[in-house]
């Protein structure tokens, strides 16, 4: 959960604005999958993964000269600066974008405010408060959450039992952080992964 990629794409005509963005733990597994079923660069499978994640209407600003805003309109200051030449999406863009939780099964359920979030997982207001905001572990119900702040959001998923022990396991074995014992395992786990790839297998978001 610790580990993601961060990425910086550059167009060699100057056409588009050089743009650089951070995947978290599961973008960056789905990033790997793309790679791999369609024989592209990782480069390339992370910006597809990356604008999957926008709006509708800001992946439509992103194909318009300079996002669509009419310099007539800006303030002179700001409009003499001339052409979007970089856009930094980590410090930006960040409040939209949508984030998941992997769940055991293997489903990615997408979560809204903190009461959506708190039910899902049958817990309180409270916690979910406290792990969406600091990141971290929560136990529930002998199950785990685990969460991870990229860009400011949570990205969460869901471990069994069983994959919670196989992850204490690692953390005595290896001297690994729980975080990222939790992120091996998901890795070596199937079911946990098989969203990711039926999500590619479908072309959505």
């Amino acid at each position: 959960m610790t580990e993601g990629l961060f990425a910086c794409r550059v167009d060699q005509t100057g056409a588009i604005p050089k743009q650089t963005y951070v995947l978290d733990l599961m973008q960056f597994a789905e990033a790997e999958q793309v790679a791999r079923s369609r024989s592209i660069s990782l480069e390339n499978a992370a910006a597809e993964v990356f604008i999957r994640t926008l709006p509708d209407e800001l992946t439509t600003k992103l194909q318009q000269k300079n996002l669509g805003l009419d310099y007539r309109t800006l303030d002179r200051a700001v409009a003499k600066g001339g052409d979007i030449k970089y856009i930094d999406f980590r410090k930006d863009w960040s409040p939209h974008f949508k984030r998941l939780c992997i769940m055991p099964d293997g489903r990615l359920v997408e979560t809204g405010g903190l009461e959506e979030f708190a039910q899902l997982h049958g817990i309180t207001s409270a916690q979910a408060k406290t792990l969406v905001e600091q990141g971290g572990t929560l136990e529930v119900n002998g199950e785990i959450l685990a969460c991870q702040i990229v860009n400011g959001q949570p990205a969460v998923a869901r471990f069994t039992a069983r994959n919670y022990a196989k992850a204490k396991e690692l953390v005595s074995a290896k001297g690994l952080h729980i975080m990222d014992a939790l992120s091996e395992v998901a890795y070596n786990d199937p079911v946990m992964m098989r969203s990711l790839v039926r999500k590619e297998l479908s072309g959505g978001r």
